[in-house]
């Protein structure tokens, strides 16, 4: 329903319902949009990995069929990363950061929304291939010659190219924005020294994001080329490379694996620290850590090549890269062990998961620094060693921190505190039962079990570690559908939580309502050391001190145009991967092999991009009198 309004001067339109959420530009909004989205693939990528868990729970077993194994392997890994892992750390990203530096939005509040609707139309597209003759089957790598025509001529990996080409846009202007974000509008006082961690680790994870992701979209677009136009980028009998593929993955696919860390990182620094009632220590080097981690992110991505065939020098140099990474990584784990050392450290669940965070991630950068030994890694490569290793990086580290932010945030998101009993319960469910899928996975790789392997003979001593790794899998789903009912139990409570409901919170975010209101600060905060909002409260006051007067508030206008340009990405996507196929009706053949339907989609994409860039979008005000009505005093 639409509500018409006038602020100064300026006729604005007011959406609720549905409406309200496909044209908002408010980042805390989007966050959520984001939330539901990451949630949503979650569950999908969850329900792929116990569907392979169950097809390996026994030797030959016949659960799914070979090539459905394939699809599903794939597809569990692109969605987790791509569709799961990403868009919940932008959920974060989107809620918190702006609050954090004390900003009342993002730097462009209109591309932050196209950035999600892009995203949403890519992950869509990805996953409409299972209702359209077969997923994506040449693994989450997409290796060439595997991801060619000649041994995927489906649709498959069409899908494959074309979705993430979307979603990476997404993600692309999204990194983007939180780069123009965080450079120009913090608070006063806000030195890049004062930031809080979490938004130090967004800032750098948008930077990698600005490096990474173009290569990725190179070898997206050379293989669509490979595919759809005929073209010989990966194609051996045409003169094509196919370990140029590698290189093309990997230099995206490797400081990708930080853009996914580097933001727990910052969420286990801000938890443990509220937590522990003290100062996160060691401030200076945990930020050093970070960008140095983020640099050296780039210098290692052929460490997943070793057997290719790079040679003695090249491998011997990128395993002293890799093995460097554990310096300023091992940094950061004793900065959390000293922070929580002589502490008043308080168990909630949020902090349940980032202690937890701790020794499990150690684990995982133990076996990556034994993965990092090129004669070594000749023994573990492709080898369940490997997934072991991956998992325990990026689910015991990723998606505890993950977790520990959302109990963490909230409150500040929603207004309302979840459930610490049930928290307790999807805790050490999910911890408990990850550890039994994945560290006898260890074990299994070292006795000789492949990776990607569809079944196993009986008599190879893999029945009993793999029944075990099953049963784990089971608990960590229990975990998430206890995580689940805890969202509609606490949906069901009033929205009640304070400013600070854990009465110990450090940053700016705290200092304001929960949830936080459409302008987030009434009066930009003056801040006046790190760890501001901690500061204010030490010194007996009840706020933060306001760096300017009460007065009128610029509002960014709502706006339909981010959804239809994805829609219209959308349709290009379809209409490009059906261009050369066959069909008995004369009519569609000419729409799809003419490419007309592609330049359809194109078509709505590039008129929107017209009507945003000659339409002068005034926004809107928020006067002190509507701020007075609201309770805020001056």
């Amino acid at each position: 329903m639409e509500v018409p309004t006038l602020a100064h001067a300026h006729a604005v339109k007011r959406y609720s319902g549905l409406m309200d959420w496909l044209t908002t530009v408010d980042h805390k909004k989007i966050g959520i949009l984001y939330l539901i989205s990451g949630g949503f693939f979650f569950l999908v990528g969850g329900l792929e990995a116990i569907l392979i868990r169950i097809q390996l729970w026994k030797p030959l077993n016949d659960f799914v069929a070979a090539h459905t194994y394939n699809e599903l392997l794939t597809m569990h890994g692109t969605t987790m990363i791509f569709l799961a892992a990403m868009p919940i750390i932008f959920a974060l990203m989107n809620a918190i950061v702006p609050l954090q530096i004390g900003a009342r939005d993002v730097a462009f509040p209109f591309v932050n929304a196209l950035g999600f609707w892009t995203f949403f139309a890519g992950g869509v597209l990805l996953n409409v291939s299972w209702f359209a003759g077969g997923a994506p089957d040449a693994g989450w790598t997409s290796y060439a010659p595997l991801a060619t025509t000649t041994y995927s001529s489906g649709h498959g990996v069409d899908y494959y190219v074309i979705g993430l080409q979307i979603a990476g846009i997404g993600t692309l202007i999204g990194g983007i924005n939180f780069l123009a974000t965080i450079i120009n509008m913090r608070a006063p006082g806000m030195s890049f020294m004062r930031m809080p961690m979490f938004t130090w680790s967004a800032f750098i994870t948008s930077a990698l994001i600005l490096f990474a992701f173009p290569a990725l979209t190179v070898g997206l677009v050379a293989l669509m080329f490979d595919r759809l136009f005929m073209g010989n980028f990966f194609e051996v009998s045409n003169g094509g490379n196919a370990v140029l593929w590698e290189h093309i993955f990997w230099i995206f696919g490797h400081p990708e694996v930080y853009i996914l860390i580097l933001p727990a990182f910052g969420v286990i620094s801000e938890v443990i620290s509220t937590f522990s009632r003290k100062r996160l220590f060691g401030y200076s080097s945990m930020v050093f850590a970070t960008v140095l981690i983020g640099f050296l992110g780039f210098m290692v991505w052929a460490h997943h090549m070793f057997t290719t065939g790079l040679g003695p020098v090249a491998n011997a140099l990128f395993s002293i890269a890799t093995m460097l990474i554990a310096v300023p990584t091992g940094i950061k784990i004793f900065n959390w062990l000293f922070t929580m050392w002589g502490g008043s450290i308080r168990f909630t669940t949020a902090n349940l998961f980032a202690v937890g965070f701790v020794p499990t991630f150690v684990m995982g950068g133990v076996t990556g620094v034994m993965l990092a030994a090129a004669p070594a890694d000749f023994q573990y490569h492709d080898s369940y060693f490997v997934v072991a290793h991956f998992h325990y990086v990026i689910v015991g580290g990723l998606i505890l921190g993950l977790f520990a932010g959302l109990y963490y945030w909230w409150p500040k998101m929603f207004g309302r505190v979840l459930d610490e009993t049930l928290g307790k319960i999807c805790f050490w469910t999910f911890f408990l039962g990850f550890h039994l899928t994945f560290f006898v996975q260890h074990f299994l790789g070292l006795m000789g079990m492949p990776r990607r392997v569809w079944t196993y003979l009986d008599g190879l001593g893999f029945n009993n570690l793999n029944l075990i790794s099953t049963i784990g899998a089971f608990l960590m789903g229990i975990g998430t559908i206890v995580f689940l009912i805890n969202i509609v139990v606490t949906a069901a409570k009033p929205r009640n939580a304070s400013n600070d409901p854990w009465e110990d919170g450090r940053t700016l975010e705290w200092s304001i309502a929960s949830p936080a209101p459409e302008y987030n600060f009434a009066q930009t905060p003056l801040v006046r050391g790190y760890d501001a909002f901690w500061k204010e409260k030490m010194e007996g006051k009840g706020g933060m001190t306001p760096a300017e007067p009460l007065g009128s508030i610029h509002m960014p206008s709502p706006s339909i145009l981010p959804f239809f340009m994805s829609v219209g990405l959308f349709i290009a996507g379809m209409g490009l991967m059906y261009a050369d196929g066959t069909y008995s009706n004369s009519f569609v053949a000419t729409i799809f092999n003419k490419h007309i339907f592609a330049g359809f989609g194109l078509l709505i994409t590039f008129v929107c991009m017209f009507l945003r860039s000659v339409y002068d979008d005034h926004g809107f005000h928020i006067e002190p009198d509507e701020l007075h009505d609201k309770g805020v005093k001056a």
